[in-house]
């Protein structure tokens, strides 16, 4: 899948260091408590099994969703020294975009610290036409920068290039992930909780159907009311399937499961891609 957009007529230049949206709401403030807690969720989720790929994260608050998110990054711990670039890619909350959005900061925040952003894949990002230079489709953001903190406690040095996907297609996000595939120093992280406020017994259903199109790499599989990160998603299942990656299911679940009332639940999944023609 290569590198086949036009130039983007924007220009790119590194503009300063992103803030924090969401410390203190979606996850601690304080430094040492926003470690603790990431360390906590990690140490009780499983680390065994292959290093992925790619994985699939939920982001909404860690009291809600933090565990499920840190059965997928505790994968991570074996080629912790290995990954030094990161794909994120989630959902626009806060605006609408007509492809996908790409930042300008030349770093993000958390308590935990600074991250360096990889101008230069930013700029091959931008040489596609569906992807734009749009910082204001960051501001108080919340599905990237809750997955910050997971892997600033688990990966060494590190960079990131962080996408935010509106109205484009699978097929457009699949051209992006694709051109930035890279080896194994990237890594794709998917930011994208699932069902949204059905009944419990409803949510379960829908999760169950969404996560077994996602197991078995069927894009088509997922219905619109799925998955917030749905596109983002489906792009994923498309290079995954060509580039010959697995599917594994490590947990879903719910906001009735973790820490909400039952009439009307947000679902949350966590799945990790992995190459099964390589060493275990």
């Amino acid at each position: 899948m290569g590198w086949t957009g036009e130039n983007s007529t924007m220009p790119y230049q590194t503009n300063g260091n992103r803030a924090p949206s969401v410390a203190g709401s979606f996850y601690p403030s304080e430094p040492e408590v926003l470690a603790g807690e990431v360390a906590r969720m990690l140490g009780r989720a499983k680390s065994n099994g292959q290093q992925p790929k790619a994985l699939i994260a939920p982001h909404a608050g860690y009291v809600y969703s933090g565990p499920i998110a840190a059965s997928a990054y505790a994968k991570l711990a074996r080629g912790s020294d290995t990954v030094t670039r990161v794909i994120l890619l989630g959902p626009a909350h806060r605006m609408y975009l007509p492809g996908l959005a790409a930042p300008s900061a030349r770093s993000f925040s958390t308590p935990l610290g600074d991250i360096p952003v990889d101008g230069d894949g930013i700029r091959r990002a931008l040489q596609f036409p569906q992807v734009e230079l749009l910082d204001d489709a960051y501001d108080g953001e919340h599905c990237l920068e809750v997955q910050l903190p997971f892997l600033q406690q688990i990966l060494g040095d590190f960079s990131i290039i962080p996408l935010l996907v509106g109205g484009a297609s699978h097929h457009q996000v699949a051209e992006v992930i694709g051109a930035l595939w890279g080896g194994p120093e990237t890594l794709i992280v998917i930011s994208s909780d699932l069902s949204h406020y059905l009944p419990y017994d409803e949510a379960r259903r829908m999760d169950a159907a969404t996560s077994n199109a996602i197991e078995n790499l069927i894009p088509e599989g997922i219905p619109d009311d799925g998955a917030c990160g749905r596109q983002p998603i489906k792009g994923l299942l498309l290079v995954a399937k060509k580039m010959g990656l697995v599917c594994e299911t490590l947990d879903v679940r719910n906001s009735g499961d973790t820490a909400g009332p039952r009439s009307e639940v947000v679902g949350y999944g966590a799945y990790t891609f992995t190459d099964p023609r390589l060493d275990p």
